[in-house]
């Protein structure tokens, strides 16, 4: 039985597509549906039982798990950059993962993590996933603090020789639909293009990028998947690692990758980042990929231009968008 927290989200829907592909069904999804979208995921999948979180980890605590587990795919989070409730993030993001790593740890079982790029902070100490730089790493947001504190408890004890912890980048795809103001740009703009004929971006308040210019690692989630896919294939490869292209692209770029896609001309308006913002915003990011390249994994990446253009007409031109 191979168990996916978060397995109704984004990245953990997807990945539970990709299972499917490989002709897994025997899976748990672990989740917290509540009022959300995200139960639209679930659809075209297929999977054994879904168990909401909090039972889950009731049943960790009883030691009453009542099936034998392979591997858990540990994604259930709050992923959101602007989420204000420390102590929630806190309970949500790094206990409940203690807890998981822990049981999965002391019972054989593949653990395989979500950490986040946005460890990282403002990016002045690099995108390095080298263990020695990981205790520098000064976090700009709850959530990014609530990633790292993780990350320290794994390397504190040793663990990253036993799990392996994925440092995701700026990932866009399918099944990301239900996330509000956490979607992709290239959600955004697919959606502001049809109603509008233009894309807004934020200005650049730095000199040193033109607006439009700052720039990310944007990688395409079937990349991030077959990368899951790997690790889970290959229990040898643990540690904590960069997911991201090791390439990154400006606001434009994607913008006129999504147009490109669209069959039109580009029409970008760029306004004011809010004040809010201003000091929690990254300028540049850029996984360093050698630690997985490194650790054996073949995955390629695709080009920016190609993974928009999948995405935009395989799925959101498409009657059905999903997975």
């Amino acid at each position: 039985m191979i168990v996916v927290t978060g397995g109704a989200g984004f990245i953990g829907s997807a990945f539970v597509w990709k299972l499917n592909q490989q002709g897994i069904e025997n899976i748990v999804i672990v989740d917290n549906l509540g009022t959300s979208e995200k139960w639209k995921n679930l659809v075209n999948l297929r999977f054994l039982e879904y168990i909401h979180k909090d039972d889950f980890l009731q049943m960790i605590y009883a030691d009453q798990v009542p099936f034998t587990a392979r591997a858990v795919i540990h994604l259930g989070a709050c992923s959101s950059t602007t989420e204000r409730d420390a102590d929630y993030l806190w309970r949500n993001n790094y206990l409940y993962t203690c807890r998981l790593a822990d049981w999965a740890i002391r019972n054989g079982i593949r653990f395989i993590y979500a950490s986040s790029a946005a460890t990282y902070g403002n990016g002045t100490l690099g995108f390095s996933d080298d263990d020695a730089l990981t205790p520098t790493l000064k976090p700009i947001n709850m959530y990014g603090y609530s990633k790292q504190v993780f990350d320290l408890w794994t390397l504190r004890r040793g663990a990253e020789k036993q799990l392996a912890g994925i440092k995701f980048f700026n990932v866009f795809g399918p099944n990301e639909y239900h996330k509000g103001d956490m979607t992709s740009v290239v959600f955004k703009a697919f959606h502001q293009i049809r109603a509008t004929g233009q894309v807004r971006l934020f200005k650049s308040h730095r000199p040193e990028y033109a607006d439009g210019g700052q720039l990310r690692d944007f990688v395409y989630i079937k990349d991030c998947i077959e990368i899951m896919w790997w690790l889970l294939e290959n229990k040898d490869a643990n540690g904590i690692f960069n997911v991201g292209t090791g390439k990154s692209r400006s606001w434009n770029d994607l913008i006129n990758a999504v147009f490109a896609a669209m069959q039109l001309p580009t029409r970008i308006e760029y306004f004011d980042m809010p004040e809010g913002l201003r000091n929690q915003y990254q300028y540049f990011t850029e996984a360093k990929m050698d630690k997985l390249q490194a650790a054996g994994c073949p995955v390629a990446f695709r080009a920016l231009e190609d993974s928009v253009r999948d995405y935009v007409t395989g799925h959101l031109m498409q009657a059905d968008p999903y997975l």
